[in-house]
């Protein structure tokens, strides 16, 4: 609704047609005055402006520029159309015919009163902005591909009005806001409004076809051909009713279960269906919802949304590298500007993980794998507490019988230690443990009783150049009662 205002000069205006009238009463000087106030009031309201103001707060809603080529100009159809005027026959097997007809439609239907209008064999009315403006400001009542019925059907002299989905008027819109009967229910202020208005607000469409002249005597097959491009009455699935109001690439992309960047997530649903777990995550500041399809070993497809749109596509292959798209390949087929549309094959960027395949005679080895940070130096080999430079282990050596029990294998001689020395004489030392030692002679002592000396002889070894025993290895001292290398003397 517009309103326009004039400033006060309007009222200075008439107020100036009362002066002309009391000219003849006044003199001379005051008839001078009140001619020149006439005149700079006039002046005043030349030179005043209207203001509009726009009350439905709305304002225009789709700028300049292409649009989606689901809101532009139909093609119009060819149907031959007979010239004799609609009889009350025709009239009648028409109604019968397309009476709660069921199809698919191929255009957005907006809700509101007014509707869509399409000529027969004509254009679409509205087309482009303000097609997609209706759409705005009205409501969406029916999406491309999804199903409409058809509930009622009026003929006029040149048009035929077809209601979809209950239509867009709410039934008994004055009649629903009067209540009759008696009683303490009567004005309960305390009744819930929602129980008022059960049915809720229309959420229809209204769709008219026009025609130049009367209504003709036209089929119900004609009515239909002549709806094609807004809504088809083929037998068809929901996907096949889908995919038909797309281009072809994109129709055959989805058919083929593909995913593209630029896809809407009615089409990711039609070509991959509902996927196995979805998540939300925040990337920057920018909400991003990620959708998981497959499980490994199988392809597993990483599908990322912002807002209604795919902004990134990622395919993990078993024992290949990740596939990342980023490229919107979608929108260009989806504008009415005609913008060049790349494949998705030239969209492929290959991120290498894993083993590295590599040409020996081309290329050098990878380095080996590091903890060390980019340009990092190398410790020095005297530094102990790094690993340095690494060298062959060291085995430790193999135990001995002569090894001392306990001792450091490492820490002992590789020299063995050295046996007792023998007697020259050929005599075997005295057993160690024993109470007595045996003579050197191997003569008895005389039986005269006589006592052994108190300080024995010590006897030398017979080589004097055997080497002591090892440091480390100590012989225990022999015991008080043992007597080593002595000779008992008769008296």
């Amino acid at each position: 609704m517009q309103r326009r205002f004039l400033p006060d000069g309007f009222r200075f205006k008439l107020l100036s047609g009362s002066i002309h009238q009391m000219k003849s009463r006044m003199p001379v000087w005051a008839a001078a005055i009140a001619a020149m106030l006439a005149v700079l009031l006039g002046a005043a309201v030349g030179s005043a402006q209207v203001i509009t103001i726009d009350t439905s707060g709305k304002g225009a809603v789709a700028g300049n520029g292409p649009i989606d080529r689901q809101y532009q100009q139909v093609q119009p159809t060819k149907v031959d159309l007979p010239k004799a005027p609609l009889d009350e026959k025709t009239r009648l097997e028409l109604v019968r015919a397309l009476q709660s007809e069921q199809g698919f439609a191929m255009r957005p239907f907006p809700r509101g009163h007014k509707g869509l209008t399409l000529e027969a064999n004509g254009k679409l009315d509205p087309a482009g902005e303000a097609y997609l403006n209706m759409v705005i400001d009205e409501g969406l009542s029916a999406k491309p591909g999804s199903r409409v019925v058809i509930t009622n059907i009026k003929i006029d002299h040149n048009k035929i009005v077809l209601d979809l989905n209950d239509g867009p008027d709410a039934k008994h819109r004055f009649l629903r806001h009067v209540q009759i009967g008696m009683g303490p229910e009567m004005g309960d202020p305390d009744i819930d409004p929602t129980l008022a208005n059960q049915a809720g607000d229309p959420t229809g469409a209204r769709l008219t076809l026009a025609f130049s002249g009367n209504v003709p005597a036209v089929t119900p097959a004609q009515v239909k051909a002549l709806l094609a491009p807004l809504i088809s009455f083929d037998v068809k699935t929901p996907i096949q009713a889908f995919t038909d109001t797309l281009p072809p690439i994109l129709k055959d992309a989805i058919l083929s279960h593909k995913v593209w960047v630029g896809m809407s997530t009615d089409m990711v649903l039609y070509a991959k269906g509902q996927p196995l777990t979805k998540s939300r995550e925040m990337d920057g500041q920018m909400p991003i919802e990620i959708w998981i399809y497959g499980t490994a070993p199988e392809d597993v497809t990483f599908v990322r949304f912002n807002g209604n749109r795919v902004i990134r596509v990622e395919i993990a292959k078993v024992g290949e590298p990740l596939e990342i798209f980023t490229k919107d390949v979608v929108s260009g087929m989806m504008r009415s500007d005609g913008t060049t549309v790349m494949t998705a094959q030239t969209n492929t960027r290959v991120v290498k993980e894993g083993d590295v395949e590599t040409d020996p005679d081309k290329q050098a080895p990878a380095p080996p794998p590091t903890l060390r940070a980019p340009g990092e130096t190398l410790p020095q080999d005297s530094d102990k507490n790094s690993a340095g430079v690494m060298r062959p282990v060291q085995m430790p050596k193999p135990h001995s019988d002569d090894d001392q029990i306990g001792a450091n294998p490492d820490e002992q001689s590789s020299t063995p230690a050295a046996k007792p020395a023998q007697p020259a004489n050929g005599q075997q030392p005295a057993q160690q443990g024993s109470g007595q030692a045996a003579p050197a002679n191997a003569q008895s002592p005389a039986g005269n009783g006589a006592q052994p000396q108190s300080a024995p002889a010590k006897t030398a070894p017979a080589n004097s150049s055997q080497q002591p025993p090892a440091s480390g290895s100590q012989q225990p001292p022999p015991s008080s009662n043992q007597l080593v290398g002595s000779t008992v003397q008769p008296n």
